[in-house]
C-alpha cells in the first residue's frame, strides 16, 4: 500500500546557516499513529512545518497521498490538519464562529451536526458561544484541535499538543486520537511525554540534530534495543562483590542488599543460571529475584546521547 506521506532526501538550512534537517527519509503509513521524539531543536517542528507548507525545504521532496506538497499544495493542504505548539487564536470571535470560518476556508459546506459532535468530543459544546479571550489556556488548546479537525482532514499533525495542559485535557485528547485512528485518520505527533508515545503510538521515530536516528514499530524497538536487568535481593548485607562474581559485571546497591545484572534477553545464553549458582557458591543468601525491562524513555536517552 502506498504510504500516505512520503519524505525523500529532505534537508532544510535556514538563512542563519543552521541546518535543521539533514537528508531525512521517512514513509508514513495510512492510518497509523507515529510519534516523533527528540530534544528541543532536534528538527521536529521544522519537519512538520515543511509537510504542512509553512516552511520551504532546501532540498528533497514530500508527497501526501501521491501529491507533491509544492506543485499540488491546494490538494495536500486540504488533507492536513495541524495543531501547532503556540496558542494562535483571535480574541473577540466565538468558538462556534471560529470553527465555522476555518471550515469555510477549506471550501467545506456548513455541517452543524459535525461541528456539534466535534465540540462535544472536545468538551467545548457548552463554550460554543463564548468569546475566545474568555477561555482558559486548556480550552484554547481544545479550540486549536477543533480548528485542525473542522475540515475533516485525512492526516492530523499534533506538535507538542499536551505541553503545559491539564491532565483532563491530555486524557480527552488521547481518547479523541484513538477514535480518529479508528476512522482511518493518520496521526503524527511530537511529544516530550515519552509515556504518551509508549502508550498510544504504533511506531516511534527519534530525531536528533536534524537526523532521523531510527523509526520502528514501538514493540520491535523495545525488543531490539531494550535490555533487561535481573535484580537479586540478598538476605544479608554484602560489603562488596565477591571475586567469583566479577565476570558478570554486577552492580551492588548502596545498602549492600541488592545485586543487579544487565543482560540481553534475546541471546541464547544469558548466563543467569550460572550466575545464580555462583551467588550461592559465594555464600550469599538470596531473598528474592525479579527482572525489569528497559522503558522507551531509557532507549530514547541512550540513542540521543550516543
Amino acid at each position: 500500500m502506498q504510504p500516505i506521506v512520503s519524505i525523500t532526501n529532505l534537508s532544510k538550512t535556514y538563512a542563519s546557516g543552521h541546518q535543521a534537517l539533514k537528508n531525512l527519509n521517512l514513509d508514513i503509513a495510512r492510518g497509523e499513529i507515529l510519534a516523533l521524539l527528540g530534544p528541543n531543536g532536534a528538527g521536529k517542528t521544522t519537519l512538520i512545518s515543511i509537510i504542512c507548507g509553512i516552511v520551504n525545504a532546501t532540498e528533497g521532496s514530500v508527497t501526501v497521498d501521491g501529491h507533491d506538497i509544492v506543485t499540488d499544495y491546494r490538494i495536500t493542504r486540504s488533507m492536513i490538519g495541524l495543531v501547532p505548539q503556540e496558542l494562535t487564536l483571535g480574541a473577540f470571535d466565538t468558538v462556534w464562529n471560529t470553527l465555522c470560518f476555518s471550515r469555510g476556508l477549506f471550501g467545506k459546506k456548513p455541517d452543524h451536526a459535525y461541528l456539534e459532535q466535534l465540540l462535544k468530543d472536545l468538551s467545548l459544546w457548552e463554550k460554543k458561544d463564548s468569546e475566545l479571550m474568555t477561555l482558559s489556556g486548556g480550552m484554547k488548546r481544545r479550540v486549536l484541535i477543533g480548528k485542525a479537525l473542522v475540515h475533516e482532514p485525512a492526516i492530523l499533525f499534533l506538535d507538542e499538543p499536551t505541553a503545559g495542559v491539564d491532565v483532563e485535557l491530555r486524557k480527552d485528547m488521547w481518547a479523541l486520537v484513538r477514535r480518529l485512528r479508528e476512522t482511518g485518520v493518520t496521526i503524527i505527533l511530537t511529544t516530550h511525554y515519552i509515556d504518551e508515545a509508549e502508550e498510544i503510538a504504533d511506531r516511534v521515530g527519534v530525531i536528533n540534530n536534524g537526523e532521523l536516528l531510527l523509526v520502528d514499530d514501538k514493540h520491535a524497538l523495545m525488543h531490539k534495543l531494550g535490555k533487561r536487568q535481573l535484580i537479586v535481593e540478598l538476605d544479608q548485607v554484602a560489603e562488596s562483590i565477591p571475586d567469583v562474581l566479577l565476570p558478570w559485571a554486577l552492580d551492588l546497591s548502596a545498602d549492600g542488599l541488592q545485586l543487579s545484572y544487565t543482560y540481553d534477553p534475546h541471546n541464547t545464553h544469558t548466563g543467569i543460571n550460572e550466575l545464580l549458582q555462583a551467588i550461592g557458591a559465594a555464600g550469599l543468601l538470596l531473598k528474592d529475584i525479579k527482572t525489569t525491562q528497559s522503558t522507551l524513555e531509557e532507549i530514547f536517552v541512550s540513542l540521543v546521547k550516543s
